[in-house]
């Protein structure tokens, strides 16, 4: 148990880090008003939503910290400036920018050289489309269930002349507590985790025996099996194979629509949920994961109903 205990600590340790600069870092820049005229930046996105431009301040923090955009959140709905379902569309939207970062530092280096131009192209794709999906779902979803809210989060700080000094006080002052509630619940969460993997519940994921349901060949068993555990290694392992028509593209492309589908969730229990039920708490942190990860399970389902019917 100590040593599941120095391995959550190795792991959460950089992750608490990173949410406390966040917190406290966002903090400082609401007080001081400059995340208020900065909202306005993205307010054409936002104008198709019922989403309050708290939301659109929170977003563009994303574009470098979905860690601090989220802190952001947590903070508008502290101090009653949005409701809990304007929380989980924020948090929901706040995760879409990561796929901007992702193509950049992941797909283009790694994904599209190791799989080629058709199958790598396929695969990003769908990831672009899985984020397309996701912001179509909040601007759909808020103008079902939500209606218009103007709050502006502690509108009038933007008008007061703060110090630096004064807004790193203030912004230590609100979000000390808070910090102190998600670090707990993170490292609980992700104690959790860790025991549960190390006494193999996350062997439930296995997919040998679907990969024979599908057509795929029995070579492609190990990279899909090797994707569900870590999706580079997935990769690698695939692309010598496509090279050399070991497999052809449709059925590699369902080798990565079937080792998406069930490394997914295996990625949300073991590393999002912890971190969103640490800010969020565990109902909205939950439900936040559950609906992110399950509109990105659906949209390679049905690229993967697609595949078959084509190789079929």
């Amino acid at each position: 148990m100590f040593s599941i205990f120095l391995k959550v600590l190795d792991f959460a340790i950089p992750i608490l880090i990173m949410i406390f600069v966040g917190l406290f870092g966002t903090g400082i820049l609401i007080e001081l008003g400059f995340m208020q005229k900065l909202s306005g930046l993205v307010r054409p996105l936002f104008k198709y939503t019922n989403l309050p431009d708290t939301c659109a301040s929170s977003f563009l923090v994303a574009m470098g910290s979905t860690v601090a955009a989220n802190s952001m959140v947590v903070n508008f709905k502290e101090s009653g400036c949005i409701n809990e379902k304007e929380t989980m569309l924020c948090a929901v939207l706040n995760s879409t920018p990561a796929y901007i970062r992702e193509i950049i530092t992941y797909q283009i280096p790694i994904v599209l050289p190791a799989l080629g131009p058709v199958v790598g192209g396929f695969y990003v794709m769908v990831f672009i489309i899985t984020a397309i999906v996701k912001i179509s779902s909040v601007i759909i979803l808020s103008k079902i269930f939500l209606e218009k809210n103007n709050c502006v989060y502690d509108d009038k700080i933007a008008d007061k002349k703060v110090t630096l000094t004064e807004a790193i006080k203030k912004s230590l002052k609100r979000n000390k507590k808070l910090f102190k509630k998600i670090a707990i619940i993170y490292l609980s969460m992700t104690t959790l985790v860790f025991y549960l993997k190390e006494n193999g519940a996350f062997e439930i994921f296995s997919v040998l025996p679907l990969a024979e349901i599908f057509g795929i060949p029995p070579e492609s068993i190990v990279p899909l099996t090797s994707y569900v555990a870590s999706p580079i290694l997935g990769i690698s392992l695939l692309g010598p194979m496509i090279s050399n028509n070991g497999i052809s593209y449709i059925q590699a492309m369902i080798v990565l629509m079937l080792g998406s589908m069930f490394m997914l969730p295996v990625f949300s229990v073991r590393t999002l949920l912890p971190r969103y039920v640490s800010i969020f708490g565990p109902k909205t942190g939950v439900k936040i994961v559950a609906f992110s990860t399950g509109i990105s399970v659906i949209v390679r389902f049905f690229f993967l109903i697609i595949l078959l019917t084509i190789a079929n």
